[in-house]
């Protein structure tokens, strides 16, 4: 610290911190609309200032705590309060416990994550990244905006969803990470088609396709994490 900070890096973290902020004062204003974007545009800083930093070289022990708080807030409490507001009110005190359960998990997530920095915690994630559980939130709002409007009544599925996801952020299931992919390496030609195709149809269809993006990589790091646990247990009982 007496040497001084990295300005870039954490500055795209603090704004990524306000957009979760704003998240919050939106929710509690009943504008849900704009709190969910909040949280999904929260990802691009997210990602960013973590990009930029090891761009720069400029990665450091106190931006990687400050990352963790400002994870924390944009894709803990805020959405936390916007599920909680959006559509678990009616269910009263479960509401409220499956509501703080989500950010005690992804807490524990964001703390296991630090610890594990440099030693057992890989390119892969170990157990459901607290951004990713916070977009599935934000982005079944938007979905249900797009298709069925504003209003929600008592939906078990809604509380369901949050409760999910705070056990996938402590499992030990391996989610995938874009620091897997080697961007200095050639890849086939009908990827950069794939990803154009995506990006046209988040422009077209962004409330639809966020939301079914964000579902996919759910089920398929449970799929996978579920397919791999089974493999191994399958090899040591024949060893």
């Amino acid at each position: 610290m007496k040497k001084g900070i990295y300005i870039l890096p954490n500055s795209l973290t603090l704004c990524g911190m306000f957009c979760g902020f704003f998240a919050i004062l939106a929710a509690f204003k009943g504008n849900y609309f704009q709190a969910a974007w909040a949280i999904v545009i929260a990802n691009i800083f997210d990602g960013l200032d973590g990009w930029v930093a090891r761009l720069t070289n400029s990665t450091t022990k106190f931006g990687v705590e400050l990352d963790s708080l400002s994870d924390l807030i944009a894709f803990g409490v805020a959405p936390a309060i916007l599920i909680y507001s959006w559509g678990l009110q009616p269910f009263g005190r479960f509401g409220i416990g499956t509501a703080f359960l989500y950010v005690i998990c992804g807490a524990l997530r964001l703390a296991r994550y630090n610890v594990q920095m440099g030693s057992t915690e890989s390119k892969a994630f170990t157990g459901l990244p607290i951004p990713a559980a916070g977009t599935v939130i934000a982005s079944l709002v938007l979905f249900h905006y797009e298709v069925w409007g504003s209003t929600i009544d008592k939906n078990y599925l809604v509380i369901f969803l949050p409760f999910l996801l705070a056990v996938l952020m402590v499992t030990t299931l391996k989610f995938h990470s874009l620091k897997e992919v080697d961007f200095k390496k050639r890849k086939p030609f009908v990827l950069l088609v794939a990803i154009g195709t995506a990006l046209v149809l988040i422009i077209m269809y962004p409330e639809i396709v966020i939301f079914l993006f964000a579902i996919t990589y759910v089920l398929w790091g449970i799929i996978e994490g579920t397919y791999i646990i089974h493999k191994k247990r399958k090899y040591k009982d024949i060893v």
